[in-house]
């Protein structure tokens, strides 16, 4: 549990400089320089990611159990993965309708993801995985909610973005839920009765 709780402090810690303490990461980003400053960030980040992965294999080994989510929450859990998927997508296909509407599509991605995961899983590493994710994303939304928008962020946005969008967000879900990538890559099949 502690390889967790150290790779979530890493990685969550770098991932909420811009939204905490915004004056000194300017401060680390001017006296590093911006090559540097990237470098050492992406490793923190990586190490971060790699501690995470090793910590919550390693906890779901030996599983502490608080709740056992009934089938409902499961099945619930499977359509707030479809938003969470075209949310993630959203940040990344220009012209959509979503990311302009909503701002931060990647963050509500995050949020949706953490809170979908949460009702369908129910022990102790999970609830500090996903919970973790799902207070840092909250936090962070509210943050970048804040700050104005930048000049000429009001990008014009057509159909075609926004369906596309949507089709591919659906595809990426269809593929991880139906495709078998999810059971592949997280050691779980979602619709094997063992969560999500």
């Amino acid at each position: 549990m502690l390889t967790l709780l150290l790779g979530l402090l890493l990685f969550i810690g770098i991932h909420s400089l811009q939204a905490l303490a915004p004056g000194w990461r300017s401060q680390q980003r001017e006296r590093w320089g911006e090559l540097a400053y990237k470098g050492l960030y992406s490793l923190v980040a990586g190490a971060g990611l790699v501690l995470i992965v090793v910590g919550y294999g390693q906890a779901r080994l030996e599983p502490v159990a608080l709740w056992t989510p009934p089938r409902s929450l499961v099945h619930a859990s499977f359509l707030l993965m479809w938003v969470s998927m075209v949310l993630l997508v959203a940040a990344y296909v220009p012209r959509n309708a979503i990311r302009a509407r909503l701002g931060h599509p990647m963050t509500l991605g995050v949020k949706t993801w953490a809170l979908a995961h949460l009702l369908s899983n129910g022990t102790l590493a999970d609830l500090m995985l996903f919970g973790t994710f799902l207070i840092w994303a909250v936090l962070v939304f509210r943050s970048a909610r804040r700050r104005p928008a930048p000049a000429g962020a009001a990008a014009p946005v057509s159909v075609l973005g926004t369906g596309l969008t949507v089709l591919v967000g659906t595809a990426v879900w269809a593929v991880f839920l139906w495709g078998g990538l999810h059971a592949r890559w997280i050691g779980i099949d979602p619709l094997g009765g063992m969560g999500a």
